[in-house]
């Protein structure tokens, strides 16, 4: 399996759990921290697919990725200081967006490489 093929099997893995998980946030949150969260996964998604088709755009689409997960990183910070994630969920999602991270890194690497 390619790297980028693993980086799109995970992130759908952690975008299934984590929408279920958003989805029991509190009401007065579900505008701002669900969607907010919700749309950023999904774009990170979408962005994950441009760079696996598009070589073109592959290296800064990368970069995006990279960027959008660190926003992803914080706002699930704060929701885990808000008590809207407990501390086993706010640790799932920490391993699987650092393990994300750490294959978008490798794809970026063989891209420069190649």
């Amino acid at each position: 399996m390619t790297e980028e093929l693993q980086v799109f099997v995970k992130w759908v893995e952690f975008l299934k759990w984590l929408l279920n998980t958003t989805d029991k946030f509190p009401k007065k949150v579900r505008f701002t921290f669900t969607t907010r969260i919700d749309n950023l996964t999904l774009d990170i998604l979408e962005d994950i697919i441009e760079c696996r088709y598009d070589r073109d755009v592959r290296s800064d689409g990368l970069k995006k990725v990279n960027i959008q997960l660190e926003k992803l990183r914080v706002l699930l910070r704060i929701c885990h200081e808000e008590r809207f994630l407990s501390t086993r969920q706010y640790e799932y999602s920490a391993v699987h967006i650092n393990e994300v991270g750490k294959m978008i890194g490798g794809w970026l690497g063989d891209e420069r490489e190649g």
